[in-house]
């Protein structure tokens, strides 16, 4: 026709091929975390964002409650034993506790133990202001709050499959993470400040604070209901949870190898005695943050780990590097490459984490969750409990460098071990695995 227009050459041709990235741009794509999850889906944004400010109060009182323990004996033994003063109450609690987070709104069992760790931290506050503290308080706090512990991880771990997408999982995972790392590092390097100007109580009254803005947030996120084929809790559906466990090669080798890891590999019951070497509180402010700064940066360039399939070998590999990192500490003759081989070893914990988190959350049923929950925080918070247990003892009777050196060295030997009796985790591959039809997320965006 007269009055046609002839077309562009761009529209003739149809669109354009995408113009590949260049070097810088692709570099960076890969190392990036992708934030997606979190400006996708409102209420993982705001149980991201409560759980950061509660947590980052709750690593400022990790740090205070051995210091205490420490200032009242004196000894890294007592030190060690608080640990295990968490480990049966952590044990039932988390087996318990994934059942529950099976058959109810797991966003409300989130709020109710976040609610009972704010408690905790007011009974210890209120320790602190007697004229003579009370050591046995700190105990028994130490297992209570273990015990909320133990309900709150199984709701939480299912929770965030509920609330993002399948493919933004790795994601989710390295986002929880950094959400951690930030708590590791600024609750230590802040409460070791804390402990030497405001004193333990103004550290206690702080956490108290943080608790009320993460109860804040979880109330404005909608109810996440339990799966639509929940049964109520009962000791068959507990037992089904660990079949199921035992099934998978995939899952025992993720329980195995961190088990092995922190037994061996985790010193801080140490870390008050080894600060006196170079400073006090101030100083031990720093070792405990020092691993989350290796963490951060590890989680930060997270973005190439969804190019890896083989996550069985990759958490093989990061938990020994964990294992060479604790041995460099113990030989460290000064602080800064005492805090570098901790940045170390935290960084290859944070890989280790992640690949471990991505193994749970795409092999794990949604109707199996909350149990499988419950079994993993068994087993990541069986090996460091007892590992202080251990490396308290080691140190008290062979001296705190030896204890460090000699836990990094079995750690490393261990992971080795558990990698050559496990081959079938060994050689897992993501891109072979076909998971079970899980629900749509509940949360819109």
């Amino acid at each position: 026709m007269a009055d046609e227009q002839p077309l562009h050459e761009a529209e003739r041709l149809g669109p354009a091929p995408p113009v590949p990235e260049s070097g810088p741009r692709r570099l960076f794509a890969l190392a990036a975390i992708d934030l997606r999850p979190l400006r996708r889906h409102r209420d993982y944004r705001l149980l991201w964002i409560g759980l950061a400010v509660s947590f980052f109060g709750s690593e400022i009182t990790y740090v205070a409650v051995p210091y205490q323990v420490y200032r009242l004996t004196g000894s890294t033994a007592v030190v060690g034993l608080l640990a295990l003063a968490a480990l049966a109450p952590l044990l039932l609690s988390a087996i318990i506790g994934g059942a529950f987070a099976d058959a109810v709104d797991r966003r409300r069992m989130v709020r109710l133990t976040e609610l009972g760790l704010a408690v905790c931290s007011a009974a210890l506050l209120a320790n602190a202001l007697l004229p003579h503290p009370q050591l046995w308080v700190l105990f028994v706090v130490e297992a209570v709050a273990a015990a909320f512990g133990g309900f709150l991880r199984p709701s939480l771990d299912a929770l965030t499959p509920r609330l993002v997408e399948k493919d933004e999982l790795t994601a989710a995972g390295a986002l929880d993470s950094l959400r951690f790392q930030i708590g590791l590092i600024g609750g230590p390097a802040v409460g070791g400040v804390l402990i030497s100007t405001v004193g333990l109580a103004g550290v206690f009254g702080l956490d108290i604070g943080t608790f009320l803005v993460s109860l804040a947030a979880l109330t404005m996120m909608r109810a996440v209901p339990p799966p639509a084929d929940a049964e109520r809790p009962s000791l068959r559906r507990i037992a089904e949870g660990f079949r199921y466990a035992r099934s998978r090669p995939e899952l025992l080798g993720t329980y195995g190898v961190d088990i092995v890891a922190m037994f061996f590999g985790m010193p801080t019951a140490l870390y008050p005695a080894f600060a006196r070497q170079f400073g006090g509180p101030s100083v031990l402010g720093l070792l405990y943050a020092a691993p989350s700064v290796g963490s951060l940066i590890a989680t930060a360039t997270s973005g190439w780990t969804k190019h890896v399939h083989r996550h069985g070998l990759a958490v093989i590999v990061a938990a020994g590097a964990w294992g060479v990192g604790i041995l460099l500490l113990g030989l460290a003759p000064s602080l800064p490459l005492a805090l570098a081989a901790l940045a170390f070893a935290g960084a290859a914990d944070m890989v280790c984490g992640i690949f471990r988190s991505t193994i749970w959350n795409q092999t794990i049923p949604d109707r199996l969750r909350g149990r499988l929950a419950g079994i993993e925080q068994v087993s990541y918070s069986t090996g460091p409990l007892l590992g202080d247990v251990e490396a308290g003892v080691v140190g008290s009777l062979a001296g705190v460098r030896a204890s460090i050196v000699s836990g990094g060295a079995l750690c490393v030997v261990g992971v080795a071990a558990a990698a050559l009796l496990l081959p079938a985790f060994r050689r897992y591959d993501a891109r072979s695995f076909v998971p079970e039809p899980d629900p749509v997320p509940v949360a819109a965006s």
